[in-house]
């Protein structure tokens, strides 16, 4: 059985304990840190097993786990890491990885040199969506994509400083960029800018708003991603990612379902009403006529168990984001903070 601690007792810690105490058969739960000891002392009652602490390094020496989940702050990255890796502890890491590109580079340095098994909380890859939109890719000539993610100011004072943060693209919609990622292939320049102002309800609020970008990928296709945390409501806007080529497109709306069109037999002749239209070099989809692959279930139990199973059998093979991985993920997004700042077009990865 491994024994399994957590540093970080807040809401996606809990998001992850909901996971673990599925693996009676697998691990054991034997520590809990949290700076605010209500909280890990909390984790400790719900599990009815394991011990809180507030400081980790004492727990390490404690507890000597076999894994660690940690689950902090974007900002709070670095020392957590530097002691799992002189410890050659394996862990599982949420994302962003860090605010700062240069200390993940060097954790991820370090992670590859002590050849340690790790994960990172992106998700979304262990989905029921994800073989179908791969296999659209992979058999369609992909010209363009479109994305966006529109949605509130989340209820965490830290997530509305940028530089705690990464703001909005860098903290959630990174999700949408690491299955671009995922599904497609790697970006090779962005340009992205930014629009403050609209958001007046909060004090130490220094955000972005409203960002949108424009990526070429090493293949020569074309995205636009938008992203903002204005919105006060679903209707505020539709937030899904469309893989379009020449003939079909894909709608991906994360977690929840995937409509191709293109694929069933439908008319491509002129006509009215709902009907596919030709003829002036615009296209009009049918009304329906999609093939729609829907996702049930939380993939953040194959993500954490995947992890787990890897730490025990010592093969990582099957980790779909290992930390090497996703940190070409926070290099894309911190490209993306880079050419907001300087209003230049920035080459991912430098």
């Amino acid at each position: 059985m491994l024994k399994v601690c957590i540093i970080g007792c807040g809401g996606i810690g809990t998001y992850h304990l909901g996971h673990l105490v599925e693996y009676g058969d697998l691990i054991t739960l034997d520590g809990f840190c949290d700076l605010i000891p209500e909280k890990a002392e909390g984790f400790a009652a719900k599990t009815g097993s394991g011990k809180a602490f507030t400081d980790y390094r004492v727990m390490l020496d404690e507890i000597v786990p076999d894994a660690v989940f940690v689950c902090v702050p974007p900002n709070c990255h670095g020392a957590i890491e530097d002691d799992l890796i002189r410890r050659r502890i394996p862990f599982f890491v949420e994302k962003p990885l860090s605010v700062d590109l240069a200390q993940a580079r060097e954790i991820g340095r370090r992670v590859e040199e002590a050849g340690l098994i790790t994960a990172v909380g992106f998700q979304c890859r262990y989905d029921m969506l994800a073989a179908p939109v791969r296999a659209f890719v992979r058999n369609n000539e992909v010209i363009y994509i479109n994305c966006t993610r529109f949605g509130g100011v989340p209820d965490m004072p830290w997530w509305r400083v940028k530089s705690m943060s990464g703001g909005q693209l860098a903290e959630q919609t990174i999700h949408q960029l690491d299955y671009i990622r995922y599904a497609y292939g790697e970006p090779e320049t962005v340009f992205s800018m930014a629009a403050r102002g609209y958001i007046k309800e909060f004090e130490n609020y220094d955000t972005d708003d409203v960002s949108v970008t424009v990526v070429r990928f090493r293949s020569g296709a074309l995205a636009t991603i938008a992203t903002g945390c204005y919105a006060l409501s679903g209707e505020a806007f539709d937030s899904k990612t469309t893989y379009s080529t020449r003939k079909k497109r894909l709608d991906m709306y994360l977690l929840d379902r995937a409509d191709i069109y293109g694929e069933a037999p439908g008319e491509e002749t002129s006509a009215v009403g709902d009907l596919v239209v030709k003829g002036d070099g615009s296209l009009s989809a049918a009304n329906g006529g999609a093939i729609s692959v829907k996702h049930t279930g939380d993939p953040g139990l194959l993500c954490d168990r995947t992890f787990l199973e890897a730490v025990v059998s010592g093969d990582g093979s099957k980790i779909r984001s290992p930390y090497a991985d996703a940190l070409k993920t926070l290099e894309f997004a911190m490209a993306c903070n880079k050419s907001m700042d300087t209003g230049l077009p920035v080459r991912v990865g430098e």
